[in-house]
């Protein structure tokens, strides 16, 4: 069972989560995270990314109802990040934009630790 797909948990906070971790990821281009939160963020990366290919006001409105509104550097957005430089990079790739390399357990509570960043 993915880390998206429990019950009983707070689904706001978790979808609020992926919006964090997604617009992070687009801005960094890297981010540390747990196993399981990497392995859901895939997903949404992954369905961000194919949007960004797709170029059309429609695709860039979706992206940017799920996006936060937060500048990747002083003259451009995480949304226009995602468009002007990830999706070009990525039109010749059919899947896959993302790649998990594993760490070690976190200290405190032995959490599996990776890294998540963009091929």
């Amino acid at each position: 069972m993915s880390y998206q797909q429990k019950r009983g948990k707070n689904t706001s906070w978790r979808n609020g989560l992926m919006r964090n971790l997604a617009t992070e990821l687009i801005i960094n281009e890297r981010l540390e995270v747990t196993e399981t939160r990497a392995k859901e963020l895939r997903c949404h990366v992954d369905k961000l990314i194919t949007l960004g290919k797709r170029q059309d006001l429609h695709a860039r409105r979706r992206a940017a109802s799920f996006l936060r509104d937060i500048e990747a550097n002083e003259k451009e957005t995480a949304l226009q990040k995602l468009f002007n430089g990830i999706a070009k990079k990525y039109k010749d790739r059919n899947g896959g934009y993302t790649r998990i390399l594993k760490l070690d357990n976190r200290r405190g509570d032995n959490a599996p630790m990776v890294i998540i960043e963009l091929v």
